[in-house]
């Protein structure tokens, strides 16, 4: 095991005691990087989810299970390790249908199971509104099977999921990719983008269900900053003659890596535009993002006034997640998809009541599959046996520990990040390993004269993942 499992401390035992079942929103965001003040980015406009951090406790060190949406959000919404492509949930839900025993519950499942109404809204899963099909809105398709009591995605003039999932402004719909452009201003309210939908949609669930008042499980999924950068004008403009950093490590990697040629963002239309060879293009670009994260952030502060003004917010455990990072130049990758620092570490920051170690933060080294049992410590739920990861709640207390470590993968490479190493295994037998403690950090690969330091963590990532760790199906 990584960490130890304590039972809860005293103070925040006899908290819940006195509130009952705490109630739990997660905010999920798509694409989004620690490019947020409360990460120490200060050029970025995200007032809200600084406010969220100052009140609870931020992960300095969290780690996705794969740089990829589908993959990473798998591992959150079951706690365990699982396929590294987009459709993990969907060969999940095939496996539920064709084998029900052989399928452990969900995350919102086990909740539903233990009397809390569970509720989607918006990007929880990897389809927005959890459905299959040709435009995703197929409801003899669910992605997550008996987990959801209510799954909704308003699509608005998007026609629908897949739609809104990468639309532009007021029903937008990429049919040819290379006809939509890659980012996108317009001057218009938050619902001229799908977000602004998703954003009320949650509102007015959070209104229903204080007014039942039974426990529940909320998760709201926000797209943006997802492809293509398109956001209301407002966003835009704190960043209009912003002076940005210099994008560190800037240059294509020389050995084996899992280096890409950004095909994502290059389906766009850039207007012949290259940001790898045009630092003028990638400045517009990493401005666009950064308005496209304070446009995410401002639709977290309708969420949390809401939360407030429903007296919900002292017996609601809330969780910020983003479900990987995004490069915006490092390494000359525009996009996720590696298993550099920049694609696998996101945010994290939990809340409840202001009282879990209000204000701090840790870096200790944790994953995404640690919030399931978190989370069921936090509601005093009995914990499944199958879970992968470990509860944070010791983080509350100590936030000094800092013994954990982190894996991911895609389809062709595992990795294992550690306080102070990262080590990459291919599936063709190349090795990656690198320094954190080093000012070269992940610049510089050290397998060759660390063969030691391999075989102990490749045998930690074995020991976890099985004989196949180094790659994922």
């Amino acid at each position: 095991m990584k960490r130890k499992i304590f039972s809860l401390p005293l103070w925040l035992f006899t908290q819940l005691a006195i509130c009952g079942s705490p109630n739990v929103l997660l905010i999920c965001v798509d694409d989004l990087r620690p490019e947020l003040g409360c990460y120490g980015v200060d050029y970025i406009h995200s007032p809200n989810i600084d406010a969220l951090a100052s009140e609870g406790i931020l992960f300095n060190r969290h780690y996705v299970q794969a740089p990829t949406c589908g993959a990473s959000r798998f591992a959150l919404l079951t706690g365990t390790y699982g396929p590294a492509d987009n459709y993990a949930l969907f060969k999940r839900a095939e496996k539920l249908r064709s084998a029900p025993g052989s399928v452990h519950p969900s995350l919102p499942s086990w909740f539903r199971q233990h009397g809390y109404e569970t509720v989607s809204i918006g990007k929880v899963s990897h389809h927005p509104g959890g459905w299959g099909g040709e435009d995703w809105d197929d409801l003899s398709q669910p992605e997550m099977p008996d987990s959801w009591d209510q799954t909704i995605l308003p699509v608005g003039s998007w026609q629908h999921p897949r739609g809104a999932m990468h639309g532009l402004a007021n029903g937008e719909i990429r049919t040819n990719p290379a006809e939509m452009a890659v980012y996108q201003s317009f001057d218009g309210p938050d619902t001229a983008y799908p977000d602004g939908l998703i954003t009320e949609a949650a509102l007015q669930q959070m209104e229903r269900l204080a007014k039942e008042g039974d426990p529940f499980f909320l998760a709201v999924g926000l797209i943006r900053p997802h492809l293509p950068f398109g956001a209301p004008a407002r966003f835009l403009e704190p960043y209009k003659n912003v002076e940005l950093p210099p994008i560190p490590h800037p240059e294509k990697p020389l050995g084996p890596s899992t280096w890409h040629k950004s095909s994502e963002f290059f389906q766009y239309n850039s207007w012949g535009r290259d940001p790898r060879e045009d630092d003028a293009f990638a400045a517009v670009v990493r401005r666009h993002y950064a308005a496209c994260v304070s446009y995410a952030d401002a639709q977290v502060g309708r969420l949390l006034d809401k939360l407030s003004g429903l007296g919900l917010e002292k017996n609601t455990v809330v969780i910020l997640w983003g479900d990987h990072g995004w490069h915006l130049g490092e390494y000359a990758v525009w996009g996720k998809h590696t298993l550099f620092e920049e694609s696998l570490r996101s945010p994290l920051i939990i809340r409840l009541n202001n009282l879990l170690a209000a204000g701090s933060s840790t870096d200790a080294v944790v994953e995404t599959i640690d919030i399931f049992p978190t989370l069921c410590q936090l509601a005093e739920l009995p914990q499944p046996d199958y879970l992968a990861g470990t509860s944070l709640v010791p983080q509350f207390a100590d936030s000094g520990l800092s013994d954990g470590f982190a894996i991911a993968y895609h389809r062709k490479a595992t990795t294992i990040r550690t306080s102070t190493h990262r080590l990459i295994l291919h599936s063709s037998g190349a090795v990656e390993l690198y320094d954190h403690t080093s000012t070269e950090t992940e610049t510089r690969n050290i397998a060759a004269t660390e063969p030691a330091l391999v075989s102990e963590l490749t045998s930690k990532l074995k020991d976890r993942l099985g004989p196949g760790a180094s790659l994922r199906n």
